[in-house]
């Protein structure tokens, strides 16, 4: 398997990728689109099959022989063996922000290797921001289609929790007793609300300093986001403390509860 050797060269090929598959999603965005429900249950439009499409057909060029693990391919039952590196792909991370038509939803592509992000984009194009982290974080102002240029973006990191207390930034639509009781543990004296893998990205640009989770979510939710906020300065970790991995095939790639972090050794701060 031939992996490029920069890390942030990799990030920036997603965050091409991702500004190219924008396109077709902004045209169902802004089109009077139905909604399906998938085998879950869970709803899915046409812009995540036509997003999803683009974004294997480019992957397919720029790094032939990693595999996949897409989320509407998974959906559709394809299993691929993931192994020591893989990406994972969410073509339209927040459906329901995207069906409500609130701009809080995401594309978002990652690299996963030894079972960690080391490179990730998340692009919100309905809000045209981009966040891109490989060894270096940045973040900033991207049109759908427009090309993406390391010059254009600033760096972001994380920030030390202020002494006043922490901000906390919860799920828009799943934050649930556990996780506000979390919060309030950690000291979290404010609460922000957003959709999709931007919760992890306020934290990267230090707008906020936690993001705990305890409800369900999948590798491709969290992968790029987690790419992007450990690139700034944080980390994502088990509520324990311990780190959080990827490549859990064995349940079929669902992640337990987790915990984002703006700076990891503040895990030990009251």
């Amino acid at each position: 398997m031939s992996l490029p050797a920069d890390r942030n060269a990799l990030a920036f090929e997603f965050a091409r990728i991702c500004s190219l598959a924008a396109v077709k999603v902004m045209e169902v965005y802004n089109s009077d689109f139905d909604t399906r429900g998938k085998a879950d249950r869970s709803p899915v439009t046409d812009a995540d099959e036509l997003a999803e499409a683009i974004i294997l057909e480019e992957l397919a060029k720029c790094v032939p022989d990693v595999p996949v693990l897409a989320e509407e391919s998974f959906s559709a039952g394809l299993r691929p063996d993931t192994g020591r590196a893989f990406i994972l792909v969410d073509p339209v991370d927040g459906t329901k922000e995207f069906i409500n038509k609130n701009g809080e939803f995401t594309i978002n592509i990652a690299l996963i290797e030894d079972r960690t992000p080391t490179a990730g984009c998340v692009y919100a194009p309905a809000r045209e921001r981009i966040f891109v982290g490989g060894e270096t974080a940045w973040a900033g102002a991207l049109k759908p289609g427009q090309p993406v240029s390391r010059d254009a973006l600033e760096p972001i990191t994380t920030r030390q929790a202020p002494e006043g207390g922490r901000t906390a930034v919860m799920s828009r639509s799943h934050a649930d007793e556990k996780t506000v009781a979390f919060a309030d543990s950690v000291g979290v004296t404010e609460k922000v609300s957003a959709g999709s893998s931007l919760k992890f990205c306020l934290v990267a640009e230090g707008l906020a300093d936690v993001y705990p989770r305890f409800g369900p979510t999948c590798e491709w939710d969290t992968g790029a986001g987690h790419a992007v906020l450990k690139a700034a300065g944080g980390d994502v970790l088990t509520p324990e403390g311990d780190p959080f991995l990827y490549g859990k095939s064995d349940t079929d790639y669902l992640n337990g509860a987790f915990v984002a972090w703006g700076r990891p050794d503040s895990l030990t701060q009251g």
